[in-house]
């Protein structure tokens, strides 16, 4: 138990870490905004967020597929006895996500104008909203190429056991983004839309930390064309496109409950979707921390699938995950009695609008709930990833859209916006019991 545990914390610390300023960076957007300007802003930056949720949730595979491969790559490694820093399969690995990442990336760039204007003409939403989401998209859009390589850098960094490294990237790119989103927005003509250049300082930033780690750390100066084109004969990627196409049915399914979220809500009116951004920004503050033990459980579970697939033994990892969901559950638990105690203040931190405030209020119920009921299905999620379990991923999350959509539906004539947090709330629970009930046959 003390080794689960040493291993458990040697992995989650440093995720924890560089996740606590993630949240931080939609917090500062949020407050930057709220006290410049009004809910129209901070409700355009919630729409323009949410364009970007519908284009990269899809290539969420980037980082979950990469991760789970790389950590099993890594386990059956462990057992012959190989002590390179990087093993033929994990570079080859790291080369396929690369160039999938590159590809994607010049795929939005192409479709950039189509999609916002297709978005938006079925969002409903007033004309000042639309007018600073159009202009914060075409400002942040240009920062794809390193959104998507980052996504890859950071799972294949998980698989090879190492979240320091992510770690050092994270933060590089929240704190940068902290800093140049308010002066651009502060201190320059540009207002508000100063946040989305400041994201696009950021990310280009961590790319270039990513890189220079991979160098010097890792030993991968380059990836040639000929390594690539070897990489990528189907015959070398078909498993990694096969998880990938499992995670990008998950992705769209998420995508229904996040992108759903903020676009039902912007029905209700301005001030409804300020304080549904609001309270979901202080919700994924609770979600950032319990991921760290999720990404733990994404390195460990791998690693001990591969070594598994080379010892041809059963895998006995009973302990660790054991380990993994008492952790979650005790910092779901934490966050809730936070939320309980500190409700009001966190939103006026958020907020000087006493509009906004007060409506907000309304909801804080859900606020302190959500994090004790969320916790096992964020921690399941790091487990099955950890297993490259696509079906059952993708299953789970068919499953929580289903809930969301139907709670939503059957809730919102009786209870208005209320709706959205039983729906909410319906998806976490259909995700949890799918997801646990599954766990023997996957381990099997």
């Amino acid at each position: 138990m003390q080794n689960s545990n040493r291993d458990i914390l040697r992995l989650a610390v440093p995720s924890i870490l560089a996740n606590i300023t993630i949240p931080l960076v939609g917090i500062v957007d949020t407050a930057i905004v709220g006290h410049l300007s009004d809910a129209a802003a901070i409700g355009g930056i919630a729409i323009g967020t949410m364009l970007f949720d519908l284009l990269y949730w899809n290539f969420g595979f980037l980082r979950v597929g990469t991760s789970g491969l790389t950590a099993q790559a890594y386990g059956r490694s462990a057992v012959t006895g190989d002590r390179l820093r990087v093993t033929d399969e994990c570079r080859k690995i790291l080369t396929q996500s690369v160039t999938i990442a590159l590809l994607a990336a010049l795929a939005i760039w192409a479709i950039q104008w189509f999609f916002v204007t297709a978005v938006l003409a079925i969002v409903p939403c007033s004309a000042e909203v639309a007018a600073v989401a159009r202009d914060y998209f075409f400002v942040r859009i240009w920062a794809a190429p390193a959104t998507m390589m980052l996504f890859t850098f950071k799972g294949w960094f998980i698989g090879m056991q190492d979240t320091k490294s992510p770690m050092a990237v994270d933060i590089l790119v929240n704190v940068v983004n902290m800093i140049a989103s308010y002066c651009l927005a502060v201190y320059t003509p540009l207002g508000v839309v100063g946040v989305a250049y400041g994201t696009l300082i950021a990310q280009y930033s961590g790319l270039t930390l990513a890189i220079g780690i991979l160098c010097i750390k890792y030993g991968i100066i380059h990836i040639g064309l000929k390594e690539i084109i070897e990489a990528m004969r189907w015959t070398e990627v078909k498993r990694m496109m096969s998880l990938n196409g499992n995670i990008f049915i998950r992705s769209l399914c998420m995508m229904v409950v996040y992108v759903g979220y903020t676009s039902l809500a912007s029905r209700f009116g301005d001030t409804e979707l300020a304080v549904s951004s609001i309270l979901m920004k202080l919700f994924m503050f609770f979600s950032f921390f319990v991921d760290g033990f999720a990404y733990a459980g994404e390195a460990l579970v791998g690693k001990a699938f591969g070594e598994l697939k080379m010892k041809n033994e059963k895998l006995k990892i009973d302990e660790i995950v054991r380990q993994l969901f008492k952790w979650a559950i005790g910092v779901g638990a934490l966050f809730s009695l936070i939320y309980g105690v500190l409700g009001r203040v966190n939103i006026e931190l958020m907020t000087s609008d006493e509009t906004i405030i007060e409506a907000a209020m309304q909801y804080i119920g859900w606020l302190i709930a959500m994090p004790f009921v969320s916790a096992l299905a964020f921690m399941w999620d790091g487990v099955y990833i950890g297993a490259t379990a696509g079906k059952q991923i993708r299953n789970a999350m068919i499953w929580a859209a289903v809930g969301f959509v139907a709670g939503y539906l059957l809730t919102y004539r009786w209870f208005g916006a209320q709706a959205l947090y039983i729906g909410y709330f319906a998806h976490l629970i259909a995700r949890s019991l799918y997801l646990t009930v599954e766990w023997k046959k996957v381990e099997r």
